[in-house]
């Protein structure tokens, strides 16, 4: 009977102050959607500028719908290492308001909407790779099959409880190979598969806005402490608030690394590398956050900051054309910080799990990680390409030649980011131009 009682006890019980900071996490990873859409937005040509916040947005709708039909029961319901299945949550039809996510003090619906927002953010990310050229509708359904391909089986393997990686003893805190990883070895698959831009490596594709550009990266740092810090479900032990001090010390470090980078190698820091070093922070300590000190968190940023400044020139030296380096910022430092547990890990935070420079001097740990991240990176390049290929011999993924040359947005959208012609200044327009052909015509009748 005694036992019973301690049993009883010890059973977790819903709390409020957990499900209301899981709430405020999941907001927060959404915003980081439209974030990621102003940062992208900025950085393509006036021309594109719709399209690329449209490839953002359209993921929020089609993704939700399918987390709840299918997804979150494919992703986390119990089945083998590769794929999970409850029927009980096609739909959401039968999960109940208070049922516990196992072993949490969360419920079900708050750790389903959470996770549907890294479902949602995943497929954007790839769309920045492919800014200029893609067809809309194309884009819509490679969203949805992605998702539904590619996505969920590889959210299942790393953070079901059943999936091998997650059982093999992969690290990934908060999604350096489910999300970024995945996201960026998918961007490779497809732009091998759709080709360049018209003009790639001749004409000048400059950002048309560093305000927006710098906007989104600071929506997406702000965003990225409830995508890292909330994916420990509570604030009941300390490692949620471990993850958000080293988020904050690692994009910093990551964001000065890469300005230094960038003085030494090209002579000036720039603001797009202020917010592209930024992003590669938040990438590398997104798995590597809640196994590594703060000092070792410096150290992941550091090297990523170097590692991705370095590697955005890959595409030039390859002839691959990833428009908005997703390739070099989000697959290179999801590797990075994937990897680099192996070495920092300090067996104290989120595990005892302790990395090379901790006393792994079996290398356990960093073989580990290893396993995690080129299995996912071969399977998402793979896949996602095939999927790619699928849709451009039947739907086509590519516009037209001439509407590339002419604006995307218009001929997808029949809309431009920027009205010029009621513009005032130095632009003739609007009510000007009606104010000079009045004159005009008063002069002829005189």
């Amino acid at each position: 009977m005694a036992a019973a009682i301690t049993l009883a006890a010890e059973a977790p019980k819903l709390s409020s102050a957990n499900t209301g900071f899981m709430l405020i996490c999941s907001a927060l990873v959404l915003l980081m959607t439209p974030g990621l859409a102003f940062f992208y937005g900025g950085m393509v040509r006036v021309k594109s500028t719709l399209n690329m916040l449209m490839m953002s947005f359209i993921s929020i709708g089609i993704v939700t719908l399918l987390w709840v039909l299918y997804g979150f029961s494919l992703a986390f319901g119990s089945g083998s290492g590769f794929i999970g299945w409850n029927a009980d949550w096609l739909g959401l039809s039968n999960v109940g308001l208070t049922e516990l996510w196992p072993g949490y003090t969360i419920p079900v619906f708050v750790f389903m909407v959470f996770q549907m927002m890294f479902a949602i953010i995943t497929p954007a990310l790839i769309s920045g790779a492919l800014a200029d050229r893609v067809k809309f509708s194309a884009w819509a359904l490679f969203v949805a099959l992605w998702a539904t391909v590619v996505y969920i089986p590889v959210a299942h393997w790393v953070w079901a409880s059943d999936g091998w990686a997650f059982k093999l003893g992969v690290i990934d805190f908060a999604g350096g190979t489910a999300v970024h990883i995945n996201a960026g070895a998918a961007a490779l698959g497809v732009i091998l598969v759709i080709g360049k831009r018209v003009g790639f490596k001749k004409d000048p594709m400059r950002p048309h806005s560093l305000p927006l550009v710098m906007l989104g990266a600071g929506l997406l740092w702000f965003g990225w402490f409830g995508f890292n810090a909330g994916s420990w479900l509570g604030n009941d032990d300390g490692v949620g608030a471990l993850m958000f001090v080293n988020t904050q010390v690692a994009t910093a470090a990551a964001m000065l690394a890469w300005l230094a980078y960038e003085k030494i190698r090209h002579g000036a820091c720039t603001t797009l590398g202020a917010a592209s070093g930024a992003v590669a922070g938040l990438v590398a300590i997104t798995p590597s956050g809640g196994a590594v000190s703060p000092l070792g968190a410096i150290a992941v940023g550091v090297i990523a900051g170097v590692a991705c400044a370095a590697a955005v020139g890959l595409k030039f030296k390859f002839g691959y054309d990833d428009s908005l380096d997703v390739v070099g910022v989000h697959m290179v430092g999801g590797i990075v910080g994937s990897l680099l547990i192996g070495f920092f890990a300090t067996g104290k935070g989120q595990s005892d799990a302790a990395g090379v420079f901790y006393g792994d001097h079996s290398f356990d740990q960093l073989w580990k990680q290893c396993a995690g991240v080129f299995a996912v990176l071969a399977y998402s390049l793979l896949a996602s390409a095939v999927l790619a290929f699928l849709l451009d011999r039947t739907l086509g993924m590519r516009v037209p030649e001439d509407e590339e040359v002419s604006g995307i947005d218009q001929s997808q959208h029949a809309e431009t980011a920027y009205d010029f012609s009621g513009t005032g200044g130095g632009v003739v327009g609007g009510s000007t131009a009606q104010a000079l052909a009045a004159a005009k015509n008063k002069k002829v009748d005189a």
